[in-house]
């Protein structure tokens, strides 16, 4: 089953989830600031990204810039912004999917449908 992190006030978690429920597909929704995804699943979806850490990364978001990772990102190793994704869950891209075989960050239902339906 699909593992999908969201956030209840985010505008593009509820429509992945609307359109998970529309296409049939069964999910199990799990709060991102609570229970953030795992380096290790942080890892995969880097991998995904063609290793560019910054698309995991929530940039629009008050954490992001209240921390400045603007600047610190760059200076940061792989690891350092990893861990850091997984301590606070307000600094992942959302919604973030993970199935067996693979990690969408992000909604973008053209890509959804392509990879899901």
């Amino acid at each position: 089953m699909l593992r999908i992190y969201t956030l209840k006030t985010c505008d593009s978690c509820r429509k992945a989830t609307k359109w998970l429920t529309e296409n049939q597909i069964p999910f199990k929704e799990i709060a991102i600031r609570e229970t953030p995804p795992s380096v290790a699943d942080l890892n995969r979806a880097l991998a995904n990204l063609d290793g560019d850490i910054r698309r995991l990364f929530n940039t629009s978001g008050q954490d992001y810039r209240s921390l400045n990772l603007k600047d610190k990102l760059p200076t940061l190793s792989k690891a350092q912004a990893l861990e850091l994704l997984a301590n606070n869950g307000n600094l992942i891209k959302r919604p973030f999917l993970i199935s067996k075989s693979q990690i969408l960050v992000g909604f973008h239902a053209e890509i959804w449908t392509k990879s899901l339906a």
